[in-house]
This record gives C-alpha cells, sequence and structure tokens, in this order.
C-alpha cells in the first residue's frame, strides 16, 4: 500500500492541480454494450487475441511479440480505460509498447473502443473491479525524453519496484537511473524485434552509450537532500514525486512560484509549493508529531 505522510496532504492540491485527470466509470457496464463490444472484438480482435482473449489467435504466431494476454487480471485490471482506448485507436506505439498492435482509428470509434474494453472486463482473471484502474496522470511541464518510458506500464501494470531501476535511492544521496544493461536485462528480449522505443535502447547499448534522459526533480545546488535516510523512514515515492505509477511520461511543478509568494505576502499562508523548504520543514514537523521520528529541523540539516 502506497503511504503518504503527512506533509503530502498539502502536496496534493499543488501536484493535482497542474495534472489532467481522465475520465474513469465507476458504473457497471450495460449489457449491451458489452454484448456489443463482444461482437466488435470477434470481428477486429480476435485473429489476433484469440477468441478467448489469451493472445492464441490464429495470426498470433506470425507476431515477433505475442498478443497481449487480455484475460491476465494481474496485469490488466490497474489499467486504466482511457490508456486502453489510446492502445485500440492508436495502435500499440501510442503508449510505447509494440507496433505489431495496429490503429483501429478510422475503423472504430471511442465509444465502440469503451464497448470492446467493457467486454474483456469480464473476461479478466482475477476478476476486474472499477476502482482498480485509477485514472492517468498528465504531468505538468513533462520534458520530450529520448525513449518513451511509460511509468504507468512498468511501475503500474508491471507492479516493477521503484528500486529496481532507481536502485541507488537506499543507499546514497541519489536515486539513480538505470543502466542500459539494467534495461536490456528485460529488453534483450522483451519487444526487441518489433517496437521503435526499445530498438532505441539497443542503438544505445551497441554505441556502449548513457541513455541521456532529461532529468525532471532537482533541488537548488545549495540544498542536500539525501535520498538514503527518507528511504529507510519508510517515505514512499510518491510523497515527493506525485503518482509516478500513473504517469505516461514524468513531469513536476517544483520550487517557488511568484503566485505563492504573493498570496504569503498578503498573508493568505497557502500550503508551500513542492520542493521547497517550507514544504520539506512541514513534513518534517508533522512526520515528527504523528509517528514520533527524529526528523532534523535545524538549518545545518541541509545547508552545510
Amino acid at each position: 500500500m502506497v503511504r503518504w505522510c503527512a506533509g503530502a496532504l498539502a502536496l496534493l492540491p499543488i501536484v493535482l492541480s497542474g495534472f489532467a485527470l481522465s475520465r474513469v466509470s465507476a458504473a457497471p457496464p450495460a449489457e449491451r454494450d458489452v454484448k456489443a463490444g463482444q461482437a466488435l472484438y470477434v470481428r477486429y480482435c480476435a485473429v489476433c487475441h484469440g477468441e478467448g482473449g489469451r493472445g492464441d489467435g490464429a495470426s498470433a504466431a506470425g507476431f515477433a511479440t505475442k498478443p497481449a494476454d487480455l484475460t491476465d487480471g494481474r496485469l490488466m485490471n490497474t489499467l486504466p480505460d482511457e490508456f486502453l482506448v489510446n492502445i485500440i485507436l492508436g495502435g500499440g506505439a501510442a503508449e510505447g509498447l509494440s507496433s505489431g498492435m495496429p490503429p483501429f482509428r478510422g475503423h472504430v470509434s471511442e465509444a465502440q473502443a469503451r464497448q470492446v474494453i467493457a467486454y474483456l472486463r469480464g473476461l479478466a482473471r482475477p476478476p476486474f473491479r472499477p476502482e482498480m484502474a485509477r485514472p492517468p496522470v498528465s504531468a505538468p511541464n513533462a520534458p520530450p525524453q529520448p525513449i518513451f518510458f511509460s511509468h504507468l506500464i512498468h511501475a503500474g501494470s508491471f507492479q516493477i519496484a521503484c528500486q529496481y531501476c532507481h536502485a541507488d535511492a537506499r543507499r546514497s544521496d541519489y536515486a539513480g537511473l538505470p543502466s542500459v544493461e539494467r534495461c536490456m536485462g528485460c529488453h534483450k528480449i522483451i519487444g526487441a524485434q518489433d517496437n521503435p522505443e526499445i530498438a532505441k535502447i539497443h542503438d544505445y547499448w551497441r554505441r556502449g552509450e548513457p541513455i541521456p534522459w532529461v532529468r525532471v526533480f532537482k533541488v537548488p545546488e545549495f540544498t542536500y537532500f539525501p535520498h538514503k535516510p527518507h528511504v529507510r523512514a519508510g517515505l514512499a515515492c510518491q510523497t515527493c514525486h506525485g503518482p509516478i505509477e500513473r504517469m505516461r511520461v514524468v513531469g513536476a511543478e517544483t520550487g517557488r512560484t511568484l503566485a505563492n509568494d504573493l498570496m504569503n505576502l498578503v498573508g493568505l499562508k497557502p500550503a508551500p509549493p513542492l520542493l521547497t523548504m517550507g514544504w520539506c520543514v512541514q513534513c518534517h514537523r508533522e512526520q515528527n508529531a504523528a509517528r514520533g521520528t527524529h526528523a532534523p529541523l535545524d538549518c545545518i540539516t541541509c545547508h552545510h
């Protein structure tokens, strides 16, 4: 379970205010939508994904990457409808997946794509519940990256632990980024033949070059922030970085803002912005009060 520290409650309005949350319906689909979705699935999808949705259709053997098992609730249940609609209409490449999944825009409408999804939800084992598929998050100021890496797939659907890729977080000041070798540990095989984004990883591997990821989170140079004590204190990554597991691409609004400064100037006392000194100090105070921790409050801790 993701644990949010008390200080994160002040963060939520700030982080989520810049996020465009997609629609997600908690109401069960109408029976006629499910039946319509089944008819569409048989017409367009079964040839690859199979009549039962297990990825064993008549054409499946011709693909380098086997079509997804759409009945595997462990992987499918957390994927939001908006993500699946985008794949149906735009193809696998629209979400950084295999281009073997073609786009069906022009063949089906968005409403029909949602009918197909309503049908597929009923195939999932373990069974699907609407609250499992939380809406995706569109992060503000997300910079273009050299490779389309989706946390929604890796951390959300496959539930890969943050520290598998950011292995330095628990033992050093910085969280670290995965080496090309670590990426290749999975992608020597997965998507290696028909995914253009994974082909880029192979290109860096062959050239012996690191992937030039664009940094998103950074505190000022005069501030010392070590990841290690925060991770060891049980602080969830989402506390500072937002709902990473629901982001296609990562971005954030951090640091001081003129609007926040002006509100403080007139005495409104708004919650401090993410990754500012006030935000960190407030979190330390609330953690000490709520959990009996000994998070330091003196200046020398971060400015030495």
